[in-house]
């Protein structure tokens, strides 16, 4: 079967694939559009139905398997898919979402494993207690969900790979700089993206719950350390739970980037460095990977909406 990502530049694609997301919008004539962003097992791609009945509204919903022909076109520096014909399944054509949904490199076996090794690491007995707790209460959730519904490991078990990558990097860094402290780090990495598992609904078709659109992951892990820490009379302004929250609010480095505050520890700055970091590679790595040598990538929204040229070399 044709796979979205080996598709180039006006090639055609003819297969099928899954509605990640329908969102309805208006034309400047006010007619009604679908923004659809189309997902299988390599990755993801945008395209547009014009001119749509409440009819079709109602069919081509996220989470929908479609049977779909389209050309691959660039249109403002994005590469998108024109629609030629899209219909859905027939009842001979038994195909499921989980058919469609793109994953990590790494199982979640293995992803669980590694992360709780570091876990074990962390040598403070609070910061320990708070991490382990928190990871088991949402462990399950954990494992499977992306860590973005678009952007940066937008993909099954994309959150704990997120969150290894990083470990490693701090591991790294900690052997590097020795005046780091390591359990700090470890707790703060762990810890920073975990609130997207109440943000978010899950790895097949993401969306944003209402308590991720109007509190955000910060803040509700926040909330959460509070409560665990209200639970087990564990003082919530004592320094050593004060220093973890603050891990946790700072990661976004930037006011204007969703941090309700900057970075004012070492720590704190090198996870918000090392989050930026993967994010950044991650995002780059998914846009060269569908570019040809010699060539640029697509605009890419997330880094200032500049495009990567891939060296022949």
């Amino acid at each position: 079967m044709t796979k979205l990502a080996n598709v180039e530049i006006n090639q055609l694609f003819d297969g099928y694939a899954l509605l990640k997301s329908a969102e309805i919008r208006k034309d400047k004539t006010g007619k009604n559009y679908l923004a659809l962003v189309f997902q299988d097992d390599s990755g993801s791609i945008e395209g547009k139905l014009w001119d749509v009945s409440q009819e079709d509204i109602a069919i081509y919903q996220a989470g929908t398997v479609v049977y779909l022909k389209a050309k691959r076109e660039v249109y403002q520096g994005r590469a998108q898919l024109k629609i030629i014909l899209m219909r859905p399944l027939n009842e001979d054509e038994s195909l499921s979402p989980a058919d469609f949904v793109e994953s990590a490199p790494l199982a979640k076996e293995e992803l669980q494993v590694e992360i709780e090794s570091y876990i074990q690491q962390i040598d403070q007995p609070i910061w320990q207690q708070i991490v382990r707790s928190l990871y088991e209460k949402y462990q399950t959730a954990f494992l499977t969900y992306p860590a973005a519904k678009r952007n940066h490991h937008a993909f099954y078990s994309g959150l704990a790979y997120h969150v290894l990558t990083m470990l490693h990097l701090a591991e790294s860094l900690s052997r590097e700089y020795p005046m780091i402290n390591r359990s700090l780090l470890y707790s703060g990495v762990i810890l920073h993206d975990l609130g997207k598992v109440i943000e978010l609904t899950g790895p097949n078709t993401t969306e944003y719950t209402l308590e991720g659109n109007l509190v955000g992951h910060l803040v509700l892990i926040d909330g959460e350390i509070v409560s665990f820490c209200h639970e087990t009379q564990i003082d919530p302004n004592s320094e050593e739970v004060v220093l973890l929250r603050h891990m946790v609010l700072a990661h976004h480095g930037l006011l204007e980037y969703g941090s309700p505050v900057r970075p004012r520890i070492l720590e704190a700055e090198v996870l918000h460095q090392i989050d930026h970091f993967d994010a950044t590679m991650q995002i780059m790595d998914k846009a060269l990977q569908h570019t040809t040598k010699g060539q640029y990538t697509e605009r890419i929204f997330g880094l200032d909406n500049r495009s990567f040229y891939k060296p022949k070399i």
